[in-house]
């Protein structure tokens, strides 16, 4: 069996290209080996032309699930409680469930342990991310000001009060909402009445 070779990829996620190379096959070959792998519980396909090896998503590291979870849906950046949690800004863990937004469609992608959620914000929106080695992250006010908007739509079920509030520059987060809604807006000024101390 030729998948021990597959650890010599040293991308943690490949495609059927990089099988072919691996394995001196041709990608029509690639892509029936990663076929049998995956229906064997080898390999895990993550999306069309997509593999990672079990061991390596069991092992990843914070930063390799974020770099996976921006590869999944591109464009996307980390954001929400997940970006909060990494700034130690909220004391809601959510491990293996990794938050996102994105400006094309909202989804949820499923991996072994792993469940990778994104939602969408209009395009004048979609902004205040930097990229951290090989992943884009929120900003602590942006991702805060991600999760007002998305929580004034409807459309996200935050935990306000697990937020340290005190840890932002509330006038950027001020800033950022005025380019989401007036509902978000009026959503913050309550936040900051019954949090911001």
């Amino acid at each position: 069996m030729n998948l021990h070779k597959l650890f010599n990829i040293e991308k943690p996620v490949f495609n059927a290209a990089d099988i072919a190379n691996v394995l001196s096959i041709s990608i029509k070959s690639a892509q029936v080996t990663a076929s049998r792998y995956v229906s064997r519980g080898l390999l895990i396909r993550l999306k069309r032309d997509l593999f990672i090896l079990p061991q390596r998503l069991q092992n990843a590291t914070e930063e390799e699930i974020f770099y996976i979870a921006n590869l999944l849906q591109t464009p996307s950046y980390i954001s929400l409680t997940t970006a909060l949690s990494f700034y130690e800004l909220t004391t809601q863990q959510t491990p293996n469930f990794i938050e996102s937004i994105a400006s094309k469609r909202t989804t949820m992608i499923e991996g072994k342990n792993f469940q990778f959620n994104y939602s969408i914000v209009k395009d004048e929106f979609y902004f205040g991310f930097e990229r951290r080695e090989n992943y884009f992250i929120a900003t602590p006010e942006k991702a805060m000001a991600d999760m007002i908007y998305l929580s004034s739509q409807g459309n996200y079920n935050a935990d306000f009060e697990a937020v340290d509030f005190n840890g932002f520059n509330k006038s950027e987060i001020e800033m950022i909402l005025k380019k989401s809604s007036k509902a978000a807006q009026n959503l913050w000024q309550k936040l900051i009445k019954t949090y911001g101390n």
